[in-house]
């Protein structure tokens, strides 16, 4: 029998080793709070700005407010200094990627904030009265006492100002006005979007107090409605400004953002070219397609491949038919990928998409179907107009539809977005169109290789896409280089590849003023030409077989392609990382 003595000796030396291993825990537990990140983890720390950053777009939406650029820049500054201090060689390969892409998504907001700053300096320019009605809503957004009376006279002086005659009387067009209509008609067609935020900013702040605070309805009504009045006929004068009799609907407004600003945003998307060197890229590509067209034309007894063209552009189905041929294209491609052991195909990702049609309205900027986990069908409607429907019809033909249906579902967006939802979600933050559209560009591409195409007609299709990803680089790089006008592009759409021109223009409008990045549209072709280099490199090499392959990126989720390729290849990596891949061979 153990004396108290011998008991308590014991007693105390096991419980001072549970006290240090709680100790030790509790170290743990601090070293993986504080330095997780040192050990792999980053996905918490992008998780945590992703949240944070989103915080901060939901609280601070005033529009023209000065508040809200100081904010972001004292944000984006407070996560540089985060980052550094991560000890970067620690990481895992993972680790590693997410940390050069979340120290890139802070370079580049901060870039695209001073960028957007200079617009806003230009349309407060355009807008005098912005910080009394900015100050309000700032007031407002931090629950300070309001002084009735003394929005009454705010308002009424906005009121005043606007209704003087200098911003709305056209004989007195003030000289910043004209210079930028002449010189920068979208940075004041962009004035006008920003001046209806804060039309229904301000909306939403009379909402709040009319009819809860007496004092506030009895002072603020009358004024309130007049300076609202005053605020739409300034935008509708800019607008008018900018449009002139033309309807805002079809004209199209863009600005170019010059060659600087173009090289910088493709250094942003780790694509190691300059916009000349992209557009030679696709001057060869077009070359090729030019000479496979060549040959699907004399096979179907044509000289001319326009006229080849214009011969598939007849094999339409005919109204109401084009869901059920949709559906039928959709299966046919799942059947081909299964069938050649292509990709992992879920059975739940083949189950779960659906389809509605589109809008005669939203064809007018998307002539063509568009998808994802549901794919929007472009087709003619009843109230379009004769011609218009001819168009649709011919510009949705059966082949061209067969070349692209893969592309908006199975292998192709649908199937992505499925994936990324399973697999590093966190990664959505850095979202890039060299990835996505990428992806589903080179899926055309590898099906053309593996024979999809049943016929010639079908490889006139596959063609028709092919030469409008070329020129789509072409077209939007020389646009934002200002060697192009929107009607130099909707010309070379349709004298180069062939589109119907009011798909045409529509093509051009969607490039220009449908909220894209310049490189969205050059990212389809170049991103599926990144993705060729890496299957020669992968699965050509025997290293990997196409399904392990394929499996695999879709486990990577949404990054830029180069550091895709360093994951894989598990290539060394530093937080300086610069891209240098040189990836087209053609």
């Amino acid at each position: 029998m153990k004396s108290s003595t011998q008991y308590t000796r014991k007693n105390g030396t096991a419980v001072m080793r549970f006290t240090v291993f709680l100790w030790t825990l509790g170290v743990m537990h601090l070293l993986s709070v504080v330095g997780s990140h040192a050990l792999g983890q980053t996905r918490e720390l992008v998780e945590q700005f992703s949240a944070d950053e989103n915080s901060l777009k939901f609280k601070y939406r005033i529009p023209l407010s000065q508040s809200t650029e100081d904010r972001f820049k004292e944000f984006y500054s407070l996560w540089r200094t985060r980052i550094s201090q991560v000890e970067f060689d620690s990481l895992d390969q993972d680790g590693k990627i997410d940390l050069i892409l979340l120290k890139n998504h802070i370079e580049f907001q901060s870039q695209r904030g001073i960028v957007h700053a200079r617009k806003l300096a230009s349309v407060r320019r355009l807008a005098p009265y912005w910080k009394s009605i900015s100050v309000l809503l700032e007031d407002h957004e931090a629950m300070k006492e309001i002084d009735p009376e003394k929005i009454a006279e705010v308002f009424t002086a906005i009121t005043k100002q606007i209704n003087a005659g200098a911003l709305l009387d056209p004989s007195k067009l003030t000289s910043v006005l004209q210079t930028m209509v002449e010189t920068k008609p979208t940075l004041v067609y962009e004035a006008t979007l920003e001046l209806e935020k804060l039309s229904r900013s301000l909306s939403e702040f009379h909402r709040f107090y009319s009819g809860y605070d007496p004092m506030y309805s009895w002072w603020v009504k009358k004024p309130y409605e007049e300076v609202s009045n005053a605020l739409k006929a300034h935008i509708a004068y800019l607008k008018a400004a900018v449009f002139g009799k033309d309807d805002p609907n079809t004209k199209i407004i863009g600005q170019p953002i010059g060659v600087e600003s173009l090289d910088l945003a493709i250094k942003n998307a780790m694509i190691p070219y300059t916009a000349s060197e992209l557009i030679e890229i696709a001057n060869l590509e077009m070359t090729w397609c030019d000479i496979e067209m060549g040959k699907a034309t004399r096979e179907l007894g044509f000289r001319d491949w326009k006229k080849a063209q214009e011969f598939v552009k007849t094999k339409h189905v005919a109204p109401g038919k084009q869901p059920k041929m949709i559906a039928d294209l959709a299966q046919e491609a799942v059947r081909f990928l299964e069938m050649n052991n292509l990709i992992t195909v879920p059975a739940l990702a083949k189950e779960s998409w659906r389809m509605k049609m589109m809008s005669p309205e939203r064809q007018k900027m998307s002539p063509y179907f568009l998808g994802g986990n549901t794919i929007i069908v472009s087709f003619p409607t009843d109230t379009m107009s004769h011609a218009d429907k001819l168009m649709s019809l011919r510009g949705n033909n059966v082949h061209f539809a067969r070349a692209v249906v893969h592309h908006e579902l199975i292998p192709g967006h649908h199937l992505q977005y499925f994936m990324n939802s399973r697999n590093k979600p966190y990664r959505e933050l850095f979202r890039t169109p060299f990835w996505l559209e990428g992806w589903a560009v080179y899926w055309e591409m590898l099906l053309w290789d593996l024979g999809f195409a049943r016929s010639a007609e079908d490889r006139i299709g596959m063609l028709f896409w092919r030469k409008h990803r070329c020129a789509r680089i072409i077209f939007s790089l020389a646009y934002h280089s200002g060697e192009m006008s929107p009607e130099d592009c909707i010309d070379y759409l349709v004298d180069r590849v062939g589109h119907e021109r009011n798909n045409a223009t529509a093509e051009v409008r969607r490039s220009i003023m449908g909220g894209y990045g310049p490189l969205y549209q050059a990212a389809y072709m170049l991103g599926a030409k990144q993705f060729r280099m890496l299957h020669k490199e992968l699965v050509q090499s025997g290293k990997m077989t196409n399904r392990e392959f394929h499996d695999a990126v879709l486990k990577e989720n949404s990054i830029p392609i180069e550091l895709l390729r360093a994951k894989l290849t598990n290539q060394e990596l530093s937080l300086d990382f610069e891209p240098s891949w040189r990836f087209s061979q053609r």
